[in-house]
């Protein structure tokens, strides 16, 4: 901004300036007079912050949050600056860490798993003037929004891979906590394995974290004990993965292309790209046109893919994934259409019948051919 500086005039230079201002009427007469633009006034960059559940390194969940906040703080400059914390508990701490983030003057606030929806609900009213993003939880406020992954159309197309490699027709699961989200998973991944291999069935063991790996490699371990040959989970670090390569099985990247951890067991990853989702909220916060509301994003946003699929997988099914992912971008395909039966036998969804997202969004069944019950059912 520039400033002006007076001076005193001396009594000649007074004198002269009386007469420029003299002439300068003279040479105006008859216009308006036009007072000088005032500087346009420097525009604070937003501050938009991250709170992840995990470390950034951990290879799934939380390294593909921290890859799209890089991206989106590449592709905004100077207009935003980001900022994270990681390993943020699902506990009190997340309050406490969500608090201070808005203290310290972030206006766009991220809370990236399931255990801050009520830390962030809670803080709302406090910070009227800071926007509050949930990613996969369902309660809103007038500031606060949740969003969200169709991670199921991933574990789908992971479980066609699987329903063909198999050997033993059982395959195995390493879950995390038994949410609506993670059972929909499991039950995703059954579902696209039995589309070409009926005879499947899967094991379940849960681990009760998102982000432990000697759990989850006791875990992986206890299930190709078990009889598994091919295993997913849905945690957060590579440990299953790993555990395949070691006993000489198969298994699948998740959340991130997680090929380089163990090449020879990877069959595929099921990814998410977060970017798409922190470009737009990060656009309406710019400005002005964020408002609360629910996003789940799928292939057809492009949050949601299988990468890196092993050679070995045969070539009619390598074509069939690629016709549900372009079932998944226009619409003419859907994971959860009847019908679907859980394995106690009862009818769940009628034939013909495509579940909506309300149904998605509280399933607590296994569907038939997934062992046991889930945890307090």
């Amino acid at each position: 901004m520039m400033t002006t500086r007076f001076k005193a005039l001396t009594k000649v230079s007074a004198l002269a300036a009386i007469a420029a201002i003299a002439a300068g009427s003279l040479v105006g007469c008859g216009e308006k007079e036009q007072a000088a633009a005032p500087a346009a006034a420097e525009t604070a960059p937003l501050k938009v912050a991250f709170a992840y559940v995990g470390p950034v390194g951990d290879g799934g969940w939380t390294y593909a949050h921290d890859r799209a906040r890089a991206a989106v703080q590449a592709e905004f400059g100077d207009k935003i600056v980001t900022s994270y914390v990681e390993n943020v508990p699902e506990s009190a701490d997340a309050e406490r860490v969500i608090r201070d983030m808005a203290s310290q003057g972030n206006s766009l606030i991220f809370g990236t798993t399931f255990g801050y929806m009520e830390p962030m609900l809670k803080l709302s009213p406090d910070f009227a003037d800071v926007k509050f993003e949930h990613a996969t939880g369902y309660k809103t406020a007038g500031n606060m929004r949740t969003y969200d992954s169709r991670t199921y159309q991933g574990a789908y197309m992971a479980g066609v891979i699987a329903g063909a490699m198999t050997k033993s027709n059982t395959l195995g699961v390493v879950g995390s906590i038994p949410i609506p989200e993670v059972i929909r998973n499991i039950n995703s991944f059954t579902m696209g394995a039995q589309s070409v291999n009926p005879a499947v069935t899967t094991k379940v063991v849960w681990v009760g974290e998102w982000f432990n790996p000697p759990k989850e490699t006791e875990a992986a371990q206890s299930l190709i004990n078990g009889g598994a040959d091919v295993l997913m989970q849905n945690t957060d670090s590579s440990a299953v993965l790993q555990t395949a390569e070691k006993n000489g099985k198969r298994a699948f990247g998740w959340d991130s292309d997680m090929t380089a951890y163990a090449p020879k067991a990877h069959l595929g990853s099921a990814i998410i790209d977060w970017a798409p989702y922190y470009r737009k909220a990060v656009k309406e916060a710019l400005d002005g046109t964020w408002t609360t509301g629910t996003s789940w994003w799928g292939v057809k946003e492009g949050a949601i893919d299988m990468v890196s699929v092993a050679e070995d997988v045969p070539a009619d099914i390598k074509a069939k994934v690629d016709g549900i992912r372009a079932g998944f971008k226009d619409g003419s395909f859907a994971v959860w259409t009847g019908p679907i039966v859980d394995n106690t036998g009862k009818e769940q969804i009628a034939a013909g019948v495509t579940a909506d997202d309300g149904f998605l969004g509280g399933i607590k069944f296994y569907v038939k051919g997934v062992e046991g019950q889930v945890p307090g059912n």
